[in-house]
């Protein structure tokens, strides 16, 4: 695979490669001047360091992405304070007071409206030394404030998140815990989950135990330990199921869940917690199985048709989920993916790679892509199986092992012409060529093709190939691997509407294509019995009038007649009809989709949280094959969970297995080591240990 797909800085040994925290790698040339930061294997940026301005930013940056500051002093050589000044002063003053140093700006958070100089290191001393004394008055306030993207909730001490303090108690749901803190300290999920809807986080964290636990549905809970289960939630216990009924409906029936969803992916993205190297777009059917008219989507395993609605779902190279979108019905892939592109456009330096299956094949397809510099890969659909079948063995100069596979291939071009529909200026069309893939799967002996356009983005041949084989076949897929472990089916709360589309196929078009079919197949069989016919003569040599011939020929034209009528009829009449203008018709029901936005925004954050627990898991166990397994192990573990004034302690029972039970010291280490809080201050604490219950 391609070096853009993976960076192991962590690995290597040469010395100009440093860890700075948060899974982020700075390879520093100090000859040159010159870095390049990387972030969980991901390239992030690269800089000139004798550019003075670009380092200020530069240091900025890293600092927002979660680098530890003394770590990177001591990488660039210069004072930890230097840092923070740095921060701070983009903080209060913005870039240009950053840039500008003792340049004449205003800040942002001083109150006096006047323009303000001097030297911004003291005036930043300043303003902390102010803010201190604010919030020494602040703490004998019984209500907390929280906000995000100007969303604010007022939060009552007492419905604060492990508000409680209680001695050591044993819980069977004590793994779940080590989802919560990455959460808290990469994602910052609980603060933006508090920012919009204040104490109804509560039933967040309730969606957050059923996505860890595969609890399929709010019904399940009445099997779940309410007291174990709500003190390593931090809310005391799980309520009865009308309450916990009431805290979702008091959620949904805000319609903030659109604006939750893009704050945090776009929080994601800005992060660099997902790779924006190439996005992997498919389609996962949502079953309905009520009695109301709803559109139909389509069920790839059954192979049939089946109503309900889509989910579309972006991951990134890894699997990390990094936006999702639930359609009406089969929903529609090609615009999904031009709209995710206008969507991110504005938060990535590049537009990532768009890796989708054959449903977005198609000619008019590709070329709005090549016009809008949309880099994509796909399978070549329809490819024409016994012609590459043909294709010379030599051909295939490239070898390549994917998945432990054996494959070879080679790169060609295909040339498209696209013309608008209805078009007749020659200048509207649009020409374009495409690298075509040939690829042999030498472990099956099965040849097929792929389809790829890279425009500026630097991708050669082997990227675009691992990019189509990268989620077929016997790669991961994402789907597979998270309906396993995750309710994603789970639709809370249903509620319907009447769709905005009610329009369908006309059925009157489909009955004329019917006896235009018919006519068809019975002119065929009238034109094989008139070619057999013998000719019958009078004696005079005329044909005679009666002959089995001549009635032949009177029915043919009888029905070539009727079939031209048809085909006038059936142009006349429009492609599409709204149902209500049509007799026993029921018009369709539109899904609100509410309710499951809110819990797949859980669901895929603990996918993504378990993506990077286990990408930390690793380092500490290098046994590929059993890896998951053995995260699932630690996340299931039983234990006891303990509250004081300042700290929440989650103490894990110990794995049996020597080995297994190291990386899970490890982990549990590096989890408590991120310092994670909750909104009031207390500590999150997770380790390994025997039970303390009974010992003083």
């Amino acid at each position: 695979m391609s070096q853009k797909y993976l960076y192991d800085g962590l690995a290597s040994t040469d010395k100009n490669h440093h860890e700075i925290g948060n899974g982020l790698v700075l390879d520093y040339n100090r000859v040159k001047q010159t870095a390049t930061l990387y972030r969980m294997g991901t390239y992030i940026k690269k800089v000139d360091f004798s550019d003075n301005v670009a380092t200020k930013l530069f240091v900025t940056e890293m600092v927002e992405l979660g680098a530890n500051k003394s770590k990177l002093a001591l990488v660039l050589n210069i004072s930890r304070q230097t840092v923070h000044n740095y921060v701070e002063i983009k903080k209060h003053f913005g870039l240009t007071g950053l840039i500008h140093g003792n340049m004449l700006c205003e800040p942002r958070n001083i109150p006096s409206p006047n323009v303000v100089s001097g030297n911004k290191a003291q005036l930043v001393a300043e303003i902390r030394q102010q803010a201190c004394d604010e919030r020494g008055q602040r703490r004998s306030s019984l209500i907390f404030l929280f906000s995000y993207n100007d969303k604010e909730q007022l939060v009552e001490n007492s419905e604060q998140p492990f508000v409680e303090e209680h001695d050591w108690e044993a819980t069977r749901y004590a793994g779940v815990f080590s989802y919560l803190i990455p959460l808290v300290t990469e994602w910052k999920w609980l603060q933006l989950v508090m920012g919009y809807f204040g104490a109804g986080y509560k039933i967040f964290m309730i969606f957050l135990l059923m996505a860890a636990r595969n609890i399929r549905s709010i019904e399940q809970l009445k099997n779940v330990r309410v007291r174990e289960a709500g003190a390593v939630l931090g809310i005391k216990r799980i309520p009865s199921r009308p309450i916990v009924w009431q805290w979702f409906y008091s959620v949904a029936k805000q319609k903030l869940s659109e604006l939750l969803k893009k704050d945090y992916f776009q929080y994601q993205i800005r992060a660099g917690l997902v790779s924006l190297w190439l996005w992997f777009t498919d389609g996962h059917l949502l079953p309905y199985t009520g009695k109301k008219n709803v559109r139909w989507g389509y069920n790839t395993q059954r192979r049939m048709p089946f109503p309900g609605q889509t989910n579309m779902v972006t991951c990134d190279v890894s699997g990390r989920v990094v936006d999702f979108e639930i359609q009406e019905g089969k929903g529609d892939l090609r615009n999904y993916i031009k709209v995710l592109c206008e969507k991110w456009a504005a938060d990535v330096p590049e537009c990532p790679g768009m890796v989708f299956d054959r449903e977005g094949n198609g000619t008019g397809f590709f070329s709005g892509l090549v016009k809008c510099g949309i880099p994509f890969s796909t399978w070549e659909k329809d490819a024409d199986a016994k012609k590459l079948a043909t294709l010379d063995d030599a051909l295939f100069i490239t070898d390549l092992k994917f998945n432990n596979k054996e494959y070879s291939y080679f790169e060609g071009k295909k040339s498209f012409t696209y013309i608008p529909e209805n078009s007749t200026d020659e200048t509207e069309k649009h020409r374009f060529t495409l690298r075509r893939f040939y690829l042999w799967n030498k472990s099956s002996n099965r040849r097929t093709s792929g389809l790829a356009w890279s425009g500026t983005k630097d991708m050669n041949s082997e990227d675009c190939v691992c990019a189509i084989l990268s989620r077929w076949g016997a790669s991961e897929n994402t789907f597979k691997h998270l309906g396993n472990r995750h309710p994603q089916n789970y639709h809370p709360g249903f509620k319907l509407a009447k769709s905005e589309h009610q329009d369908i196929a006309n059925p009157a078009v489909k009955e004329k294509e019917c006896l235009i079919s018919r006519l068809k197949n019975g002119l065929n069989k009238l034109y094989k019995k008139f070619a057999r016919a013998k000719q019958s003569v009078n004696k005079d040599g005329t044909p005679r009038k009666n002959s089995y011939q001549e009635q032949l020929k009177n029915t043919i034209a009888e029905q070539e007649t009727e079939l031209k009528r048809l085909q006038q009829e059936k142009s006349q009449l429009p492609n599409r009809v709204d149902v209500s203008t049509l007799q026993n018709y029921r018009s369709f029901q539109r899904i609100d989709n509410e309710g499951k936005n809110l819990f797949d925004f859980v669901t895929c954050s603990v996918w993504n949280a378990r993506k990077l627990l286990t990408d930390w898991l690793c380092r500490f166990f290098n046994q590929d094959n059993e890896l998951v397994d053995l995260f699932y192990a630690i996340t299931d573990c039983h234990g006891w969970i303990k509250s004081t004034k300042n700290e929440v302690i989650v103490r894990l029972e110990p794995l049996q297995q020597p080995k297994r039970r190291l990386a899970q010291e490890q982990l549990c280490r590096r989890l408590t080591a991120h310092g994670a809080q909750t909104p009031q201050g207390k500590w999150l604490v997770i380790e390994v240990g025997e039970s303390p219950v009974g010992k003083k």
